[in-house]
């Protein structure tokens, strides 16, 4: 059965710890959402990093006894060697700077403002029968559809993947019978997920998708299928829309990155697919492709919902927010 947000409750101290830290830029609501939701799962500690940040946002989340805000302006890059001009390595940066401080959780994780963990059972249950052993849990996407002819009032529709690329493939195949043969799975996005990972680590090099431990990459590294990362990766075509030149230029469709899927030597990354679509067919195309990809039609649901790989949830962000920032 796939994950469901398990509901707050106050860890027993024998049980372990755990804390997000996220560079965000986002708009305020949206980061509030981000933070609520995590706190009503049980997180002990939220260290946020403002990438562009304004008083109103700092002095709000600061006033939250679990938060930790850092203000990521002049001040706290002059004690830095330098600003990274890449957002990815501010990212790193910053959650090696929340490493370093004295987190009191047992467990950290490193994810953005566009990702919610979503455990099907207290998460704090599922890290404390992890082997001694294992330092690093990985935690694996699903990406949200734009609400379509296939969801109901209320709730949020994802997708998700195979583990078995074979399998994996052949499936974004049938869900996907224009565009899945260039797709990993079907997303847009990543499909490596994001790790959490011991707080007792020595001196961790912190990446996007992987810890470096000395010359170990993910050390003891074990799966934690109880989880699930939802992605909000593009949730409606405006908001698609809104990130996508930045992510052509900057972002997850750059140039510079290899394939998703490697079917022959004209595989086309996504920087080239899109921009074949753009020469083509222009914003149609595009539309088009979002349809199709990203949009919860009652076919791709039922496509989705065959291959076992359909998500249903209610994510009732609003509620949330306003428990645990009432007025904001």
């Amino acid at each position: 059965m796939p994950p469901s947000p398990a509901s707050s409750r106050t860890f027993p101290m024998t049980e372990p710890r755990w804390g997000i830290v996220s560079t965000v830029k986002a708009p305020l609501e949206q980061i509030l959402d981000f933070a609520a939701w995590h706190l009503e799962l049980g997180a002990h500690r939220l260290f946020l990093y403002l990438d562009d940040p304004d008083p109103k946002t700092t002095a709000l989340l600061g006033a939250h006894p679990k938060i930790r805000v850092t203000a990521c302006d002049a001040a706290y890059w002059a004690k830095k060697p330098q600003r990274p001009d890449k957002h990815q390595a501010r990212q790193s940066l910053n959650a090696r700077d929340a490493f370093n401080r004295k987190t009191q959780v047992d467990w950290l994780t490193h994810i953005d403002v566009d990702e919610l963990l979503c455990p099907a059972t207290p998460l704090a249950e599922q890290l404390a029968t992890l082997p001694a052993d294992c330092s690093v849990a990985r935690v694996r996407p699903v990406e949200a559809l734009a609400p379509g002819s296939g969801t109901a009032q209320g709730e949020t529709v994802f997708k998700a993947f195979h583990i078995d690329q074979k399998a994996r493939q052949a499936a974004a195949e049938r869900c996907f019978p224009t565009y899945g043969r260039y797709l990993s799975g079907g997303f847009l996005s990543h499909v490596a997920g994001k790790l959490i990972f011991r707080t007792t680590l020595r001196q961790p090099q912190i990446r996007i998708h992987n810890i470096i431990v000395g010359d170990v990459q993910n050390p003891g590294e074990q799966p934690l299928p109880g989880t699930e990362l939802l992605h909000l990766h593009a949730k409606s075509w405006e908001d698609w829309q809104r990130t996508y030149r930045f992510r052509l230029d900057r972002g997850s469709y750059r140039a510079e990155l290899n394939p998703q899927v490697r079917t022959g030597a004209e595989t086309p990354n996504l920087h080239d697919l899109f921009g074949q679509i753009e020469a083509k067919e222009g914003e149609p195309g595009l539309r088009a492709f979002y349809s199709e990809v990203c949009t919860a039609s009652a076919p791709l649901c039922q496509r989705l919902q065959d291959e076992g790989l359909l998500r249903r949830i209610r994510l009732d962000l609003a509620a949330k927010r306003q428990s645990h920032f009432p007025g904001a």
